[in-house]
């Protein structure tokens, strides 16, 4: 009986620190990610559109400001700028083409645009010229927003990326929120 018990014990001595080792690699989950604020989005959409910018003196992302009032984004280029009234926007569909700007007289850089339109019967933008007037050209219906394509491309997942922080920042602006149709 004693050997059996000695047989036990050192049994027991051999499995216990298995045992707390395995308990010390299960730790508890960490704290889940806290969601991105509506600032922390419009930071990360405005460094991209600075950052990634086309730089070709035409397209040129010059200025982007929120007014957290009217969920209003302006972004300034070289020729004016544009309010986009975010809380307008439908995030369902979400469009994302090369666009090249390039015309017969003179050759540019690819561009990567996202397109988003607006809610049935809302103004999406409402664009002005140098000299701050309505430009009447612009369809106010959609939202484009501009990128180098080259620029862009050296970034790992930025389609996605953008396609998500933009549907955030839409709906905490007060715009649809994605549906799904099928």
């Amino acid at each position: 009986m004693t050997q059996l018990a000695r047989i036990c014990a050192a049994a027991l001595i051999a499995i216990l620190p298995v045992c707390s080792a395995q308990t010390a690699n299960h730790k508890s989950k960490p704290a889940p990610k806290p969601e991105p604020t509506a600032p922390d989005l419009f930071e990360f959409i405005r460094g991209s559109l600075l950052t990634l910018n086309p730089d070709d003196g035409f397209n040129d992302n010059i200025e982007v400001t929120f007014n957290w009032t009217s969920n209003v984004m302006t972004i300034t280029q070289p020729t004016g700028h544009c309010d986009l009234f975010l809380n307008a926007l439908n995030t369902t569909n979400v469009v994302w083409d090369v666009f090249d700007p390039s015309d017969a007289h003179q050759t540019r850089d690819k561009l990567v645009r996202v397109t988003l339109v607006s809610v049935s019967g809302t103004r999406a933008r409402t664009c002005y010229d140098k000299a701050n007037n309505v430009d009447p050209s612009v369809p106010s219906n959609r939202v484009r927003l501009l990128f180098s394509f080259t620029k862009a491309d050296g970034v790992p997942g930025f389609q996605d990326k953008m396609t998500k922080a933009l549907k955030k920042l839409i709906v905490l602006s007060g715009g649809a929120p994605e549906s799904k149709l099928f």
